[in-house]
């Protein structure tokens, strides 16, 4: 199907904004889920862990597979399977059988996340790539978001009408994202260990350790608006999100700046920056200041996330959805142990989780800027045979 460039480009960015919102949308309608399907809110609760999990486990090698099946054939599978999965949770009754839709829903947008991004970046020239990049930086906050906002304004219709919001994007997505390429030639297609390169592993280290010490200490920063200022859960709710909201706007600045200093410079003062306020954090002394400093959290790690994803997308010559999907999956691992490190941590001394969590950004940096030098390519031991299929160029 011809397309203008520019509508595909637009279905690529979107493709960015499902993953997110596919996660996120039902935070909300936990309660119309207790009460449709008669369950406790435990059990309700669920509907965000079935997605997730797969979503996050299938990261490691769904890139990969992408890259040796034709990124756009898998694409459009994986656009189909999500609106189906998404119709299914709509219609279903019971509990299982939705949770089981929930569950295919994070496997397929465990495929559409990392392959429309390395799609992105293979459309977008060189010099254009750090403003893109900062857009779709944007567009996955504004995924985070929304999320809850739109399922919150389907629960007050209907809870399945977000479902079926989430299948139609994903039916217009499947038309519009794929091109008919052919399939990549077996004997080329780049193996998983291709995407195992030295920038990707430092990046899997950087993108882990940013996410725990930035996103994933939102769980005390709602503690201490809770525990110290009494801050009511739906203020709670509209303090967090401020991170996001300077996320959206910070995006598309971090892309220009990117591009007139360079991603050094911007990295460096993101992170320093990023390190002091959130050291700023353990000494606000109202709800009103919190919401500040946190805001400008939100701000300041934009610019380095942005950064990082430059990165990112440059992480394997020859594999680079799998590299992507592989980095991606351990910036998961970095939230899943958010709670586990900073909870315990915080209840012992909030001025210690703060700075502790300051201190990870600055390691941050060093890994970041030890991946900017590494090689983007496996280097196998001395004396060993490279295969073909990891010195293959990444199918278009």
């Amino acid at each position: 199907m011809r397309l203008r460039p520019g509508i595909r480009r637009a279905g690529l960015y979107t493709g960015g904004f499902l993953g997110p919102f596919g996660g996120g949308m039902v935070v909300v309608l936990v309660p119309e889920f207790r009460d449709v399907f008669g369950v406790s809110t435990a059990t309700a609760a669920l509907a965000i862990t079935a997605y997730l999990v797969p979503f996050a486990l299938l990261q490691f090698v769904s890139g990969t597979l992408g890259e040796r099946l034709g990124r756009d054939r898998v694409l459009r599978i994986a656009f189909a399977v999500y609106a189906l999965a998404s119709l299914a949770a709509a219609i279903f009754k019971t509990i299982e059988p939705f949770l089981i839709a929930r569950a295919i829903q994070g496997c397929a947008n465990a495929f559409t996340s990392p392959l429309a991004l390395a799609k992105l970046a293979d459309v977008t020239p060189p010099a254009r790539l750090d403003k893109a990049m900062g857009a779709y930086a944007s567009v996955q906050t504004s995924g985070m978001l929304l999320a809850p906002l739109i399922g919150g304004a389907a629960g007050a219709i209907d809870y399945r009408l977000a479902f079926v919001i989430a299948a139609v994007a994903s039916l217009v997505l499947m038309v519009i994202v794929p091109e008919g390429s052919a399939r990549p030639d077996r004997a080329l297609a780049p193996r998983l260990r291709s995407a195992f390169t030295p920038r990707a592993m430092w990046m899997s280290a950087s993108s882990s350790l940013f996410f725990l010490c930035t996103v994933g200490l939102a769980v005390v920063v709602s503690l201490k608006a809770a525990d110290e200022f009494g801050v009511s859960s739906d203020g709670r709710g509209l303090l967090l999100a401020g991170f996001g909201f300077a996320g959206v706007f910070a995006g598309l600045l971090a892309g220009s700046l990117l591009e007139r200093f360079g991603r050094s410079r911007v990295l460096v003062c993101g992170v320093i920056s990023s390190a002091v306020v959130l050291s700023l954090l353990g000494f606000t002394t109202s709800s009103w200041s919190l919401a500040v400093v946190w805001f400008l959290t939100g701000l300041f790690t934009t610019f380095v996330a942005t950064a990082l994803v430059t990165l990112v997308v440059t992480a394997s010559a020859v594999n680079r959805g799998g590299a992507i999907s592989m980095i991606a999956a351990w910036r998961f691992v970095g939230g899943a142990l958010a709670p586990v490190i900073w909870v315990p941590l915080y209840h012992a001394s909030e001025h210690a989780a703060f700075s502790t969590a300051a201190g990870g950004t600055l390691i941050v940096l060093a890994t970041a800027l030890r991946a900017s030098s590494a090689s983007d390519v496996r280097a196998d031991r001395p004396g060993s045979v490279v295969e073909a299929g990891d010195l293959a160029q990444e199918p278009q």
